[in-house]
């Protein structure tokens, strides 16, 4: 059972990734190339991710995980998951990090061993962001999208839609996909990454 959350300011989160991508990639004696291929980015956004600078997608990190047999909550948030029969998590009591300014992710399962879904409480937040462009990324796997609270746009492919509080989308992750929260409001939704 998670009784309290764990969190961190963003950029203590984001270093301590980049610190677990490159102490797995070396351990492993794998390339910043090879791992760039295993993750599905560009060698430049890998070296970024290593430094600790910009984004470090959850599809990057599930494609890491999955490829290695690894849990995917060592590489988040560094610690292993131990319960077979059960685990709770309590309300606003989940692992929680901080992509970036405009995504923050609560983990619902991680202390569940061996688990065959990733579900995580999503907040998307794009009050700040002036472009208002959506980033697209692919990632092995499927997902479930249930918008709990606020609007959001999501884009697969070149199809944009709408999406409202209890409206829900499922799809496959190996098409380019985004979201961006509308009228400068955060949007939360459940997602489910399979």
């Amino acid at each position: 059972m998670n009784k309290s959350p764990n969190k961190m300011n963003m950029s203590d989160e984001i270093k301590q990734i980049a610190q677990r991508l490159v102490g797995l990639r070396e351990v492993l004696g794998v390339t910043q190339e090879e791992m760039a291929k295993i993750s599905q980015i560009d060698l430049e956004k890998l070296q970024r991710a290593e430094r600790g600078e910009g984004d470090i997608s959850v599809g990057m990190l599930q494609n890491i995980s999955r490829h290695y047999d690894i849990p995917l909550e060592v590489l988040m948030f560094g610690h292993e998951p131990h319960m077979a029969s059960y685990y709770l998590t309590r309300s606003g009591c989940g692992d929680s990090i901080e992509r970036n300014k405009a995504y923050s992710y609560e983990a619902l399962s991680t202390g569940f061993i061996n688990r065959n879904v990733d579900p995580f409480i999503v907040t998307v937040d794009n009050s700040h962001n002036q472009s208002n462009n959506i980033s697209l990324n692919t990632h092995k796997g499927q997902e479930f999208n249930l918008i709990l609270e606020g609007d959001m746009e999501f884009q697969i492919g070149s199809k944009v839609l709408i999406l409202h509080p209890g409206d829900s989308i499922y799809y496959d992750c190996k098409k380019p996909h985004g979201m961006r929260s509308l009228e400068g409001k955060s949007c939360r939704f459940l997602c489910v990454v399979i």
